[in-house]
């Protein structure tokens, strides 16, 4: 009997750390992820200005853009898409080049 519950009880730390292991590799992947998505050409709002990230360079935004699902980016955050509907981006969202919207979060860490 002694020797099944000790059984049970390292069966059941070393599920728990397994857990946690699990987790900090989601995390891992999650930076990884934002990391790359850094990377990929898009307009994001940053400081309450455009920039153009192109080729892992980031740049502050010029010019209005027309994107190539016909979603136009103006320098003023505005976005209107190809039916009509406008958006104003707020700090952290961004536009990809092909149209799709996602919100990033900034790392603090990652270099900009």
């Amino acid at each position: 009997m002694k020797k099944l519950l000790i059984f049970f009880t390292a069966l059941s730390l070393s599920a728990g750390l397994f857990a946690q292991e699990k987790m900090g590799d989601k995390m891992k992947m999650d930076k990884m992820d934002m990391k790359m998505d850094m990377k990929t050409d898009h307009y994001m709002m940053e400081s309450g200005k455009m920039t153009l990230t192109k080729n892992g360079e980031t740049m502050p935004m010029d010019k209005n853009i027309t994107l190539q699902n016909g979603t136009t980016v103006n320098i003023d955050g505005t976005v209107k898409m190809k039916n009509g509907k406008t958006v104003k981006l707020k700090e952290g969202e961004m536009i990809y080049v092909t149209g799709k919207m996602s919100n990033m979060k900034m790392d603090k860490s990652m270099p900009h």
